[in-house]
């Protein structure tokens, strides 16, 4: 793994890249947008394993305000998912990406929708994993559940352990965003309809923050696949269940035009 922190106005983006041992020059890089606690340290095993099966270079980051990057200057707005697609030509630029496949775990997968909206020329396949395309009960009850657990020191602890002195930062990011009025009737259909390459959305049927109604919307109002495609397994496939979310993307990932 080699790890880099990238200038951009607003601070300094940790980035990290992952490369095979033999790498098929004519496949493109594989981006990873991690979801609202996450960071690069929380992918775990995952890129190193995605890319050696899949023979792509695979490249993660850290929002601004998570992980090892830098500080947010200030509360995280509303606009925050569509505004990640503006963020992310700094990595772009960086890693000279002419082409490559956006993969987003959760809130992740709606930034990795907005990107190949807004990054359509340069996206060549978009892959969503327990991605939310609205505000729904389900994903406020999980939420409401989630910050009761971060009552007890010993979570935050663990919180911490990956976000520094910014993990209360992102906790009130993650609560209070979902919970504001302004994101009440959010959704992320805009963006789906604005997006043109292939794309897979995948699903825990056991998913703690979003129903099945998530994927199907997605896979109704993007290229597709039609169905999406639904692992045995809660909201963090890439932790659960690795083997089995590696092999399901495999097939998308040799020919997404297939599907």
């Amino acid at each position: 793994m080699e790890s880099v922190t990238l200038d951009t106005p607003a601070g300094g983006l940790h980035a990290a890249r992952w490369r095979p041992e033999t790498t098929d020059p004519t496949r493109s890089p594989i981006v990873l947008l991690h979801d609202s606690l996450g960071c690069v340290a929380l992918w775990r095993e995952f890129p190193a394993r995605l890319a050696a099966a899949s023979g792509r270079k695979v490249i993660a980051y850290d929002r601004l305000g998570y992980g090892k990057s830098a500080p947010h200057p200030g509360p995280q707005p509303a606009s925050f998912i569509a505004d990640e697609a503006e963020a992310f030509r700094a990595l772009r630029e960086h890693f000279r990406l002419a082409r490559f496949v956006a993969l987003g775990h959760s809130v992740g997968g709606g930034m990795a929708a907005e990107i190949a909206g807004q990054h359509a020329e340069g996206c060549e396949a978009l892959i969503t994993v327990a991605a939310q395309a609205f505000n729904e009960p389900r994903t406020l009850a999980g939420i409401r559940e989630a910050e009761q657990a971060f009552q007890h020191p010993a979570a935050m602890a663990r919180l911490a352990r990956y976000h520094g002195d910014k993990a209360d930062w992102v906790l009130r990011s993650w609560t209070d965003t979902w919970h504001s009025e302004a994101f009440a009737e959010w959704t992320l259909d805009p963006a789906l309809r604005r997006v043109s390459c292939p794309t897979l959305a995948l699903h825990g049927e056991h998913d703690e923050y979003g129903s099945l109604a998530q994927p199907r919307r997605i896979a109704r109002l993007t290229p597709g696949p039609v169905e999406p495609l639904i692992l045995a397994c809660g909201h963090v496939p890439h932790r659960e269940c690795p083997e089995r979310l590696i092999a399901a993307l495999l097939p998308f990932l040799a020919d997404p035009t297939a599907a």
